[in-house]
């Protein structure tokens, strides 16, 4: 499990995060210096090109972040392009079932246990890699593939079951839609699916990640002992600063102070 940095006094918690839909150095830099250590790039929806990531990415990691790429997509590309760039963790989304699953986590390891192909470059320090290396590489750079389609959330145990799967991320909006149920309510539905998740992560002692932007999902995943819960992302932090100091002054308005 991954655990917050030792001067917030959070040791045993799991890793708490900020998602990411654009390079914002500043925001980053805030958010570590409060306690925050794993970082969500949301490269599938997000703004970001490749020579953003060729920069940002070190960056995040120079100043101690833990870096989750959620890809642009299940191909060898995106998966290998985002570990060539030094992230930490690779989130695969429309991960569509275990066969699936199976398939688009090699990209994530090399043979011959998968089939990540070798670049060379900032990964082995612009040197020339070895054995041990290699499998440094294997065992350090996570796989999560996103659970948010229904036939990947009926094949769960059969996805943690995999060499290649280190955990899952949970997308709830699209597991919503793709379950039927319309937008993400947080309903008892959307909970169930949630727990159905956690437990199977955790009888096969692998990771569980969530975004989680209510106070219900945030106490959800402490309780069910989430490895790093995503608690906010960098629109909202910008939202509710400016929404804050917006709110507060104006309350001065005709008023006496």
């Amino acid at each position: 499990m991954s655990k917050q940095k030792d001067g917030n006094n959070l040791t045993n918690q799991p890793a708490f995060g900020i998602w990411f839909s654009t390079a914002h150095a500043g925001m980053a830099e805030i958010a570590y210096k409060i306690g925050y250590c794993s970082a969500v790039l949301d490269i599938e929806h997000g703004a970001f090109d490749l020579a953003i990531l060729e920069r940002f990415v070190p960056f995040l990691k120079a100043i101690g972040f833990r870096v989750l790429a959620k890809v642009l997509a299940p191909e060898r590309g995106p998966i290998q392009q985002a570990l060539d760039f030094g992230a930490d963790a690779v989130i695969i989304p429309h991960v569509e079932g275990a066969d699936h699953a199976k398939h688009v986590s090699a990209f994530a390891k090399f043979p011959m246990r998968g089939k990540r192909s070798y670049a060379g470059g900032r990964t082995v320090n612009y040197g020339a890699p070895d054995d041990a290396w290699v499998k440094e590489q294997d065992q350090k750079t996570r796989c999560y593939p996103l659970i948010e389609d229904a036939q990947a959330l009926n094949e769960i145990d059969a996805i943690l079951a995999l060499e290649n799967v280190d955990g899952v991320f949970i997308g709830p909006s699209d597991l919503s839609l793709l379950r039927g149920r319309g937008a993400y309510k947080r309903n008892e539905d959307d909970f169930n699916d949630l727990q159905r998740i956690a437990k199977a992560a955790q009888a096969a002692n692998k990771n569980w990640l969530l975004p989680a932007w209510s106070d219900r999902e945030k106490q959800f995943a402490l309780k069910e002992n989430a490895s790093d819960i995503i608690v906010t992302t960098e629109q909202t932090a910008l939202y509710a600063g400016l929404q804050s100091a917006w709110d507060k002054t104006t309350s001065f308005v005709n008023t006496n102070w």
